[in-house]
């Protein structure tokens, strides 16, 4: 799998992720000398920065953390590499002055701890050899305040018996806006869809295999669905209800990134 990313410090790198899910200070967060991780709210105590592609939404704490990451790679402790979803002034300076590539614009949920990362900020990518990427969409469909999610039937091929909102396969180059409006044809019968908002891709994770999820949102003029094979019932929920039922992986997530 490859994804696209912003540069911040220059540089490749390859090395196992450590991942941690949370904003992440360089000041308390990491032993100055070791590397060790001692936030115990990161879920990754205990583990050491050394040598690894070191993943977090972004950073935050004093300015002093740039000079904490600074004498971490001074001293052959610090990560190879650092992977932002939005990067802040404190973790770039640190990693322009250590010299760590590093990149933003990511989705870092999709990646674990123990994945094989390559962190190329030249060329603007993060690569990880041992996952299969199949991309695919997501429509949310929009009806005063009420979203549409559906059933899968038992006889697709992922994710059976889960609630999910209209998505379908990428094929080759196709246009995902296009390949969303065809799905909303298909999967629901609703014409006269009007699109509204799209947002990066998001990342949903499944063992080996990672569904690249381009997220559209689009407001559609009835709730009257027909559905075809793929789905076995749908419901209109108000966006807040989402978590209380079982959904295909980060869809909680691509209703949050469309909204508006």
């Amino acid at each position: 799998m490859k994804v696209p990313a912003r540069r911040i410090a220059p540089g490749r790198a390859s090395a196992t992720a450590l991942v941690c899910p949370v904003p992440f200070s360089f000041v308390g967060g990491a032993d100055p000398v070791t590397g060790k991780i001692l936030d115990q709210d990161t879920n990754c105590a205990g583990k050491r920065l050394r040598g690894r592609t070191f993943a977090f939404p972004h950073g935050k704490g004093s300015t002093v953390g740039s000079y904490v990451l600074y004498g971490l790679a001074k001293r052959r402790s610090g990560p190879a590499a650092i992977v932002n979803a939005h990067a802040e002034t404190i973790v770039a300076v640190g990693a322009i002055l250590a010299g760590i590539p590093m990149v933003d614009r990511v989705d870092v949920s999709g990646l674990r701890t123990g994945d094989r990362v390559v962190v190329d900020a030249d060329a603007g990518f993060v690569e990880l050899p041992d996952v299969r990427a199949i991309p695919v969409v997501t429509a949310i469909l929009r009806n005063e305040r009420r979203i549409l999610i559906m059933r899968r039937s038992r006889r697709v091929g992922s994710f059976r018996g889960r609630w999910s909102a209209v998505s379908g396969y990428l094929e080759g180059d196709e246009d995902p806006r296009d390949r969303a409006r065809r799905e909303i044809r298909e999967e629901t019968g609703i014409t006269g869809a009007i699109f509204r908002a799209t947002a990066s891709p998001i990342i949903a994770r499944d063992r080996a295999t990672a569904y690249v999820v381009h997220p559209f949102l689009f407001d559609v003029p009835t709730r009257r669905v027909r559905l075809d094979w793929e789905n076995v019932a749908g419901r209109w929920i108000r966006p807040a209800d989402i978590e209380k039922y079982v959904t295909v992986p980060r869809l909680k997530d691509v209703v949050s990134a469309v909204k508006s």
